[in-house]
C-alpha cells in the first residue's frame, strides 16, 4: 500500500489563528459603555443621547478627514474613532455646547491620534487629552453641572442653597453634606455623564473581562490604591472610589491597549502609579479632581515601565551575552 507524503510547511509565529480583530474588540468596548450611557440618558434626558452621537459622528468624520488628505487606508471599520467619541462624550457635562465638544473630538483624533501615526502610534488616550484640552480651555462649561430631579437629597439642596451644581467631590471639599454611598453606588448625583454610576461602569468592566478585552491588573491595582490611600488620608473609601471619574478612567481610559504597559506586571505598577497620582491631585492640588491627570502622566511612562517590567532571555545579561 503506498502512502502519500505531503510536505510540511512551517511558517513563523504565532500560529494560533482567532477570529478578533481591533473592530470586535472595540464593538465590545462600545457594548460595555452602554449602560452608563443608558444612566446618563435617564438622569439628564435625551441631550445626553445626542450629544454622544454628536461626538461619534465628529471623530468617525474627523478621522476619515483625516487619512484622506494624508493619504492614508481608511480605518473606519476598527470603530476607534466611535469609541473615542462615546468616551470623550461620556467625560464632560451633558450641558457642553456641541461645538466645544466638537473641538476635544477634533485634538483627540487629529491632533493626538492622526497626526502621530493612527491608531497604535499615539503616545497617550485621545479621549484623555481631549478631555483635558476642554477641562482648560472652557472651564466654566466642564464644570457647568447639571441638577435634575433624580439626583440624591444632598445634591438638589446644594443647588438651592446656590452651590449650582456642585459635585460630590466639590461638596466634601466645602465640608457639605453629600449623597450617600448608596446614591454615590447607584448614580444619583451629578458630573460627567458617563462617570456617575459606579455600577453601570462595573457591568461594563465585568463584560469586558469575560470577553477577554481586558485584564484585571489595571483596575484592580488602580482603585485598590485609591481605597487604601483614601483610608490613610482619612477618606471614605467606597466615597471616594464612586465620586469623580475613578471607575470610569480605570476601566475604561487606563486600560487602553496602545498607552498602557503589555506586561502584568507592568500593569500592576501602571495602575498603582495611577491610583496614587488620583489621590494625591485630589488631596493638594487645585483641581478636586485628578483621575484624567494622573492616567496621562502614567501614559507618558508606560514606555519605561515596558522597559523596566520585560522578560529577560536566561542565560543572558543586559548590556550583552554571559
Amino acid at each position: 500500500m503506498s502512502t502519500k507524503h505531503t510536505n510540511l510547511v512551517v511558517s513563523s509565529a504565532p500560529h494560533v489563528i482567532d477570529a478578533t480583530d481591533t473592530g470586535s474588540i472595540m464593538r465590545d468596548v462600545v457594548i460595555a459603555l452602554m449602560p452608563a450611557l443608558a444612566w446618563a440618558v435617564y438622569i439628564f434626558g435625551y441631550r445626553a443621547l445626542v450629544l454622544t452621537v454628536v461626538c461619534v459622528a465628529a471623530s468617525v468624520i474627523f478621522e476619515g478627514i483625516t487619512r484622506k488628505i494624508l493619504g492614508r487606508s481608511q480605518t473606519l471599520d476598527d470603530w476607534s474613532a466611535v469609541v473615542t467619541g462615546v468616551l470623550i462624550s461620556l467625560n464632560i457635562s451633558v450641558s457642553m455646547p456641541y461645538w466645544m465638544a466638537i473641538i476635544g473630538c477634533f485634538v483627540a483624533i487629529v491632533v493626538v491620534k492622526q497626526l502621530f501615526g493612527g491608531l497604535g502610534e499615539n503616545f497617550a488616550n485621545p479621549a484623555i487629552v481631549g478631555r483635558l484640552v476642554l477641562a482648560i480651555g472652557f472651564t466654566s462649561h466642564m464644570g457647568n453641572w447639571v441638577v435634575t430631579n433624580r439626583m440624591s437629597l444632598a445634591i438638589r439642596q446644594a443647588a438651592a442653597d446656590a452651590v449650582t451644581g456642585a459635585t460630590p467631590l466639590a461638596l466634601l471639599a466645602n465640608g457639605q453634606e453629600v449623597p450617600s454611598n448608596l446614591e454615590m453606588f447607584l448614580g444619583l448625583r451629578n458630573g460627567s455623564m458617563g462617570e456617575i454610576s459606579a455600577l453601570a461602569l462595573l457591568i461594563g468592566g465585568v463584560y469586558l473581562i469575560i470577553r477577554k478585552v481586558i485584564t484585571p491588573e489595571i483596575p484592580v491595582s488602580f482603585l485598590a490604591t485609591v481605597a487604601i490611600l483614601s483610608a490613610v488620608m482619612g477618606f471614605d473609601p467606597v466615597f471616594m472610589l464612586c465620586a469623580g471619574g475613578v471607575m470610569l478612567g480605570a476601566i475604561f481610559m487606563a486600560t487602553d491597549y496602545v498607552t498602557s504597559p503589555i506586561t502584568s506586571k507592568g500593569k500592576i505598577i501602571f495602575g498603582i502609579g495611577c491610583g496614587a497620582l488620583t489621590m494625591a491631585i485630589r488631596a493638594y492640588g487645585a483641581y478636586p479632581e485628578g483621575v484624567s491627570f494622573a492616567i496621562l502622566l502614567m501614559n507618558i511612562m508606560t514606555p519605561h515601565i515596558d522597559n523596566w517590567t520585560r522578560a529577560r532571555i536566561n542565560g543572558v545579561e543586559k548590556g550583552g551575552a554571559k
